[in-house]
């Protein structure tokens, strides 16, 4: 499925439309349209931890998102070798509106969300 990019993917300005493939339950890939060479590993964070927070008005405004809104959040996974030292970043979640195809990656106020690192590592999480 392809998505148009609201704001900005962190670092990452001329990335405008992604598309998400699913490896399985856990693991997508974030791809670059236009780009082959920008992709990003994410993980569903609600299959390793509980996650919650609320979408900032700006993202809510970015996206179109109202209450009946269709949405899927991501986190982004920097790879390391073994998998198991790779680390996911929870304070700066992808969120999606699957009703309009629109994306966009919000920063999460670390003092509001103590509990979300920006590196923590996969393996803490293995059950």
């Amino acid at each position: 499925m392809s998505y148009n990019v609201r704001g900005e993917l962190l670092g990452f300005p001329e990335t405008l439309n992604v598309e998400i493939i699913e490896i399985d339950e856990l693991f997508s890939t974030l791809q670059d349209a236009d780009n082959e060479n920008i992709s990003f590993t994410i993980v569903n964070p609600y299959l390793l931890r509980e996650y919650s927070f609320d979408v900032p008005t700006d993202a809510k405004v970015l996206l179109g998102i109202n209450a009946e809104s269709k949405l899927s959040v991501y986190n982004i996974l920097v790879v390391q070798k073994p998998l198991e030292k790779s680390v996911i970043n929870f304070l700066a979640p992808i969120i999606i509106n699957h009703d309009n195809n629109k994306l966009a990656q919000v920063v999460l106020d670390p003092v509001r969300h103590p509990d979300f690192g920006m590196a923590e590592s996969i393996e803490s999480f293995k059950a």
